[in-house]
């Protein structure tokens, strides 16, 4: 196709216009396998420790929730069981549709199609926003962490459960898949926008044998997924219906101020008054 310059001055600014607008990135192992996904969120955490220290550092009965890439709404059920409202947003069309499902009858909680840039709620309306394991990746997501302290009240929270690249063996097979992420600079670019980190360990319980290969298969490169699933085998020699792995989380919260609220800064971070 070849076009005139005025053509194609025009066809680069439409170019330019839809890169602009590309917010939402795939997740390839929910989107693509939702069944395999719902297992995995099944098999993680076993003994609730995420869920003990969010209800120890960021409580939320009685408050307005955002379940923010909430996916196909395995975590509503838990949040709506306290809070006073939730909202499960996800860009995810089909995973919008199944976390209506999932949460139909539930007078309290509404799922809505959305992005992290365009939160469907006012201003100062929002006790809590949950984030898990939503790819907050750090520089980049700038535009999230301001729409999150738009919709925040003073005094509110934004909580972002992700898996901790630094604990083994499981971190070490996402940095071996994920070369250019730094872990340093992310945990640098968190610390600069305010949000205290808490380290913790869990326990993921996989049923048996199928399940490792199946939930390991959706997380990384089909190689490190054979090294992966190998690897955990090799932990649990001798089980035959019970496969367990440790896997670490970071566990990072920033309040929105309760005081004077100056203009966040351009890296999304907390105000603060000199």
């Amino acid at each position: 196709m070849i076009l005139r310059p005025g053509k194609r001055r025009r066809y680069a600014e439409c170019v330019n216009r839809l890169l602009r607008k590309t917010e939402v990135y795939p997740s390839p192992n929910i989107w693509y396998h939702p069944g395999t996904y719902e297992l995995e969120n099944r098999v993680q955490d076993v003994d609730g420790v995420i869920w003990a220290e969010l209800a120890a550092s960021v409580p939320w009965a009685g408050g307005d929730v955002v379940d923010l890439g909430c996916g196909d709404g395995f975590h509503l059920p838990r949040l709506a069981s306290e809070a006073r409202h939730v909202l499960g947003v996800e860009p995810h069309a089909p995973l919008v549709r199944r976390a209506r499902q999932r949460m139909e009858g539930s007078a309290h909680v509404r799922v809505a199609r959305g992005r992290a840039q365009r939160i469907p709620v006012e201003d100062a309306s929002v006790d809590v926003v949950h984030a898990r394991t939503a790819y907050f990746f750090g520089p980049g997501c700038e535009p999230g962490l301001r729409e999150v302290e738009r919709v925040l009240r003073p005094g509110g929270a934004l909580v972002i459960v992700d898996v901790d690249t630094r604990h083994e063996p499981y971190g070490g097979w996402m940095r071996e898949d994920l070369p250019h992420y730094d872990p340093d600079a992310v945990d640098a670019f968190f610390e600069r926008a305010g949000f205290a980190c808490t380290r913790v360990e869990t326990r993921w319980a996989f049923p048996g044998r199928e399940a490792v290969e199946a939930v390991l298969g959706i997380e990384f490169s089909p190689r490190v997924a054979r090294r992966a699933v190998e690897e955990t085998l090799r932990r649990n020699i001798g089980a035959c219906d019970r496969f367990e792995l440790p896997v670490g989380y970071r566990m990072l919260v920033r309040r929105k101020p309760t005081g004077l609220v100056l203009q966040p800064s351009s890296d999304g971070a907390s105000p603060s008054i000199p």
